[in-house]
């Protein structure tokens, strides 16, 4: 049998076809038709076919063996690592798989897994996707019932590589009941205003939202409507990410921080929260940076930076900082024709504002552009660091 899988995975690795798993059927059909009949050795040593064959440790392989206790051949444990092949999980690969998964070299390859390959590319995967899900949930693409999971999770995420990003994060995706938990918190959801796409974009940043228990999804959306973003609103979903994975107290305490870092009032934090809830999930260090530029160096009112808090979300280093430089030195050069904002600038897409404010000037300042990139880096151009001396700043 051992030359059997020799045979076969050679034939598999060097075959030219686009398709390996109509291959991998021919020749494991041919194969175990032509090859003898060989009787349980009772001499087979798991252990040693999962070291030699499988690739694993013998610390990995001892412990996987007691979960293949009764495997008395390796004939199944061939015929799984030939449709492995076949899929073109890598030596690696494969060692993971059965490392995280021992019993997975007990599936059925005809009964089980390749029916489950033929059903997952009529669904629309490709074969490199589903083997990158059997990597990811061995245990689970063994059990028939996975392709209804992912019947329901496609149109939902919208793509399988939405999918396949959502379960990395989380697999209880494929073990909760879909009509008790999952069906009912997305139907909650979608009440409360968000769309499928939100939803799935919501699972990215709070992986668990699906599968949690309904109470703790209504205590998420009646703080998020505390915080004074209501459901239905733009900001909802960015509301329930930033309240993902905080108590009541932190929230509350994340509140204050942000009252006494941009010297805002009660009123005014709110405006800002509920205009910015992504605000209560970035760090004290990020927010007391923010603050000293915008309110210290720049200049700004605290409440004007309230009611334009979207100021906030963008990075320091890589975006404000940055433009703000290009604005003081193309002020203190008389090239801008007209008053921009700090908060217009900021908020421009990138295109926009290389196409507005650094394109204009390419002749009269081609260095203005590669000084603006290695702003966005961090470091201080010679000709900003001298408008900047000038300035008083």
């Amino acid at each position: 049998m051992i030359r059997l899988q020799s045979f076969v995975l050679t034939r598999l690795l060097s075959s030219p076809s686009a398709s390996p798993l109509p291959s991998l059927h021919r020749l494991l059909s041919t194969a175990v038709v032509a090859a003898p009949q060989i009787s349980p050795n009772p001499g087979f040593a798991v252990a040693d076919y999962l070291v030699e064959t499988c690739g694993l440790t013998r610390p990995q392989a001892l412990k996987a063996s007691k979960k293949l206790s009764h495997l008395k051949s390796p004939s199944n444990p061939d015929a799984v690592l030939a449709f492995l092949a076949g899929l073109g999980l890598s030596s690696s690969d494969v060692a993971a798989l059965v490392a995280k998964d021992p019993k997975f070299l007990c599936a059925g390859v005809g009964a089980i897994l390749e029916p489950n390959v033929v059903e997952l590319t009529g669904l629309g995967l490709s074969h490199s996707e589903i083997a990158r899900l059997v990597s990811l949930e061995g245990s689970h693409f063994r059990i028939r019932s996975i392709v209804s999971k992912l019947s329901y999770y496609l149109p939902l995420f919208g793509s399988p590589e939405n999918l396949l990003r959502a379960l990395r994060t989380n697999s209880y995706l494929l073990t909760s009941s879909l009509d008790k938990v999952i069906d009912p918190n997305r139907a909650f959801l979608r009440e409360c205003g968000l769309a499928d796409c939100d939803i799935a974009k919501l699972c990215t940043g709070v992986p668990w939202i699906l599968t949690a228990k309904a109470e703790r999804i209504r205590s998420m959306v009646k703080c998020a409507e505390a915080i004074g973003v209501p459901r239905g609103s733009k900001m909802f979903r960015h509301a329930l990410h930033a309240i993902g994975f905080q108590s009541e107290d932190a929230l509350a305490a994340k509140v204050e921080y942000l009252k006494n870092t941009f010297r805002w009032s009660e009123a005014e934090a709110g405006i800002a929260v509920s205009k910015a809830p992504t605000l209560l999930a970035r760090s004290k260090d990020t927010l007391q940076s923010l603050s000293e530029f915008l309110i210290s160096e720049v200049g700004l009112e605290p409440a004007y930076i309230a009611h334009r808090a979207g100021l906030l979300t963008c990075s320091l280093e890589g975006r404000i900082r940055s433009r703000y430089y290009v604005l003081n030195f193309l002020k203190a050069n008389g090239l801008l024709k007209r008053e921009l904002s700090c908060y217009s600038a900021v908020m421009m897409s990138e295109k926009l504002f290389m196409k507005r404010i650094i394109s204009p000037h390419k002749e009269a300042l081609p260095q203005l552009a590669e000084d603006y990139a290695a702003a966005c880096r961090g470091e201080m151009p010679t000709n900003f660091r001298l408008t900047w001396t000038q300035n008083g700043l």
